[in-house]
């Protein structure tokens, strides 16, 4: 038995006192979050991977929950992660699309991200990985809750070997905590990442599994350009991408171990997730969407649908599968409810999914989710069934054959969509307009739209909103 789980007993006089360590003291779960950057919905074994497994996350379905209807904040990767670790949609923020290494701005100091919240419970916290909320250090994890980090600051694709854009990227830097320890991250260097980002992982565990702990860790992959280790380097028979899911995967799997190894994975709630949907333009170097329409940098649901797999052994019933509506803003508040933690002072917009995990079927937390994108644009909302998309000029996929071997294909950014209403249960792919049919559906969504055009605004529209906060900028 490991040393956590064995109480001692100290007897003084004629009475007994019951010593034990400050995990088996607290009911607060450790807590770790897998984020997957770019990872489409059928990627995995169970969603219809084929020719590579990922038998580590297929256990975390068998031990826990996997959710089937669950959204990234946005399409892209600096507002979707805006999105999970604030509980808010992105553009309540102020952020929208991805921050390149001239931006000036970043996480505000006014925004509680969960670190932050989970840091007045007591919680050590570790960032591991892909950053991409603000390079400068103002905006880093250490001057936002986290204890420690290491990673990128934002995707590996901005460095000077970039297929189409070479000359606007600088050398791409690796940071510990808030100082640069390798100005100029190399091709060999990457494929030693997903390696790094795990051991580091490992150890940060090892070194707090005696106190509750918060380990976000981001992985840079499967985002473009691919890199893997000779651990898994030709093992796939999907070439480079399948190689790099297996290593994914063979990290999911160490973390597991070290938790088994330390007696601590009944106590530890891992989330697994994507930050948005497949960059199919990208051919065999890109992930699938699962038959979803459209991919990254859309509001369809290839482009914002992601896995996401929840395990917490003995608390998460095993094995099963909701089907109900959820998203990566619904972390904080849930976190904040599992680990006792105080909600941000700022209005959010997560909800507490928690009855979801426990196996309620009856629960249904989140009545409707908002499908912004570009600075701020509102595209469509959804309900459980139905979801309306209005009118909007937007990226598509469509009529062009992708690129092969790391190089884009093109794709066309301003594509007219025209108002439609889809019966996803019925229609997941997008492809019948119904709204003639369910006039009163088309209504009851557009009154859920004319209050976030007051709340959020509506470039579409020209409405400002009056819930909007700024962006974080360069002090």
């Amino acid at each position: 038995m490991s040393p956590k789980h064995i109480t001692s007993f100290i007897s003084v006089g004629l009475m007994t006192f019951t010593v034990q360590t400050a995990a088996q003291q607290s009911d607060r779960p450790n807590i770790i979050c897998i984020l997957a950057d770019d990872l489409g919905y059928g990627d995995l074994t169970v969603t219809g991977a084929t020719g590579y497994k990922t038998p580590n996350i297929d256990r975390l379905c068998v031990e826990g929950m996997r959710f089937t209807n669950f959204y990234s904040a946005q399409a892209v990767s600096s507002a979707s992660r805006a999105g999970i670790l604030t509980g808010c949609y992105p553009n309540r923020i102020g952020f929208s699309g991805a921050l390149g290494p001239n931006a000036n701005t970043g996480i505000a100091d006014s925004e509680e991200v969960i670190a932050e919240i989970l840091k007045k419970k007591g919680y050590t916290c570790s960032a591991i990985g892909k950053w991409h909320l603000g390079h400068h250090p103002q905006f880093l994890p250490t001057r936002h809750g986290f204890d420690e980090y290491y990673g990128l600051p934002y995707s590996n694709d901005m460095w000077p070997f970039h297929p189409q854009n070479p000359s606007a990227y600088p050398p791409l830097p690796m940071i510990e905590n808030e100082q640069i320890i390798d100005p100029e991250v190399t091709a060999e260097d990457q494929t030693q990442i997903t390696t790094q980002y795990t051991e580091r992982a490992v150890r940060f565990i090892e070194n707090n599994k005696d106190k509750p702990f918060f380990l976000y860790l981001a992985h840079s992959m499967p985002h473009v350009p691919l890199f893997v280790s000779d651990k898994f380097k030709g093992k796939s028979e999907q070439g480079l991408y399948g190689d790099v899911m297996m290593e994914i995967d063979w990290s999911v799997g160490e973390i597991m171990k070290v938790l088994k190894k330390n007696g601590i994975d009944k106590n530890t709630l891992i989330i697994f997730t994507s930050d948005n949907g497949p960059w199919t333009n990208y051919g065999n170097h890109a992930g699938s969407s699962g038959g979803f329409r459209e991919a990254k940098g859309t509001i369809f649901e290839g482009g914002v649908r992601v896995p996401c797999i929840m395990r917490w052994p003995e608390k998460i019933p095993a094995g099963t599968i909701c089907n109900q509506l959820a998203s990566t803003i619904d972390l904080l508040p849930t976190i904040a409810n599992l680990s006792g933690a105080p909600l941000p002072t700022l209005k959010i917009d997560g909800v507490n999914i928690t009855p979801l995990m426990m196996g309620d079927e009856k629960a249904k937390p989140r009545e409707f989710f908002l499908y912004y994108y570009d600075r701020n644009n509102l595209k469509a909302v959804r309900n459980d069934r139905f979801k309306l998309v209005l009118q909007h000029m937007g990226r598509t996929y469509a009529g062009f054959l992708p690129g092969n071997d790391g190089q884009p294909g093109q794709v066309n950014e301003r594509h007219q969509e025209y108002q439609a209403l889809y019966d996803l249960r019925r229609d997941p792919g997008e492809r019948y307009d119904v709204q003639n049919q369910y006039p009163e559906v088309v209504a009851e969504l557009m009154k859920v739209v004319e209050v976030a055009r007051l709340d959020l605004g509506d470039d579409l529209t020209g409405h400002a909103g009056t819930g909007r906060r700024a962006i974080g900028t360069l002090r």
